[in-house]
């Protein structure tokens, strides 16, 4: 049978484009293979469904995964790997320029724990991630898509919540933050009523998390932070 097309939903993000600097090409030249290629279907953000993903093979070990979505210009996908050698980093992202910047930094930082997927991210725990296989799943500052009429949009909803579920291990932890009061307030209400989680509440500011762009922007602008935590219940 042939698979059913995506995008039969609202996505998350934008796609944008943009030319990389020489340095990002340089990187990327370089470090690409820290890029996963990965089989397409439809869209070039898009993952075939028949496909997954080899964690053990990717990363060349065995070692608990921390999963980053929305991962950016990675300051803090490469800095939390810099930190934790031990752990594999994935950094799921639709930016080009972002992931190439990835490169650079890792590159910068030595790093060797890290790979990237350019992927809608939704699509990626529906059938690319294994059941169970993430320790740590992380979403920093998503689009808030602040416009009423752009909610719908937005990441973090019941149907996201199940899919998070899917792929985080039992007793593994599911770290958001974001600067927009009323976003966060979803985010904690979607949690809080998922069956699959447990523990969902307000957790201070988590360390772990370098003060990134994004962050700073919403600090400058007079935003609350807001994290929130929750763990996965054991079935």
């Amino acid at each position: 049978m042939e698979p059913l097309a995506y995008r039969t939903h609202p996505v998350s993000f934008t796609r944008r484009g943009g030319r990389l600097t020489e340095r990002q090409q340089n990187a990327w030249d370089t470090l690409g293979a820290y890029v996963l290629d990965v089989p397409r279907h439809g869209p070039n953000t898009s993952v075939d469904p028949h496909y997954v993903l080899d964690t053990a093979g990717a990363f060349g070990r065995e070692a608990p995964l921390i999963v980053e979505i929305g991962s950016g210009r990675g300051e803090a996908l490469v800095h939390a790997a810099a930190e934790h050698p031990e752990l594999n980093f994935l950094g799921l992202e639709v930016y080009v320029p972002g992931v190439a910047q990835t490169l650079v930094t890792m590159r910068h930082a030595q790093v060797e724990n890290v790979r990237l997927v350019i992927v809608n991210a939704a699509e990626a725990l529906t059938t690319m991630l294994p059941a169970g296989s993430v320790h740590e799943l992380r979403i920093w500052f998503p689009d808030p898509w602040h416009k009423s009429k752009h909610r719908k949009r937005r990441l973090v909803t019941p149907a996201f919540a199940e899919l998070a579920a899917r792929v985080i291990e039992p007793a593994g932890t599911w770290r958001l933050a974001t600067d927009w009061e009323d976003y966060a307030e979803q985010m904690h209400d979607v949690i809080s009523h998922s069956p699959q989680f447990s523990g969902c509440e307000w957790s201070p500011r988590f360390e772990g998390r370098v003060l990134t762009r994004f962050e700073r922007k919403g600090l400058d602008a007079g935003r609350l932070i807001r994290d929130i935590s929750a763990v996965r219940r054991t079935p």
